[in-house]
């Protein structure tokens, strides 16, 4: 009999409780209009303003419907504006505000402490193996997805 694997559901498992407790340590920031699918989108945008929403979704792994809401409701609470590329006006660009720069400093608190808690426990070369073990993982669901590869 084969040996059932549990990588899938511990990964899931690992998603719903970091956020419940990332969730829970905005709050103790002070950063309660901002929930965590919303922080990942402007963490993207931190490494990259000004950025189209296609680019954005591929990076944060989100479908464009669910982005767009969800950059409706930052540029909404003021931490995005979305410009018309000079290039392209049918393209438009995600950009920062003044707000999420100001912004930007609790969250990435509230990221490192989550770092902290991912990793308590575990060597560099431990990290650096589950890391690149995930980062394998996610590449193959995403060819999956995408129907460069069956199961």
């Amino acid at each position: 009999m084969t040996k059932l694997r549990e990588g899938g559901m511990l990964v899931a498992k690992i998603h719903q409780v970091g956020g419940r407790i990332f969730a829970r340590k905005l709050k103790e920031y002070g950063i309660d209009e901002i929930n965590p699918a919303q922080g990942r989108i402007l963490f993207v945008l931190w490494e990259n303003d000004g950025i189209p929403i296609r680019d954005l979704s591929a990076k944060t792994m989100l479908e464009k419907s669910t982005l767009t809401s969800m950059l409706d409701r930052l540029e909404a609470m003021g931490y995005i504006v979305r410009v018309p590329s000079k290039e392209d006006r049918r393209r438009i660009l995600i950009f920062r505000t003044e707000k999420d720069k100001a912004f930007q400093k609790r969250y990435i608190e509230v990221s490192e402490d989550m770092t902290g808690l991912f990793y308590r426990g575990l060597s560099e070369n431990e990290i650096d193996r589950l890391e690149s073990d995930l980062v394998r993982v996610l590449a193959n669901l995403v060819l999956f997805e995408d129907g460069e590869i069956q199961p």
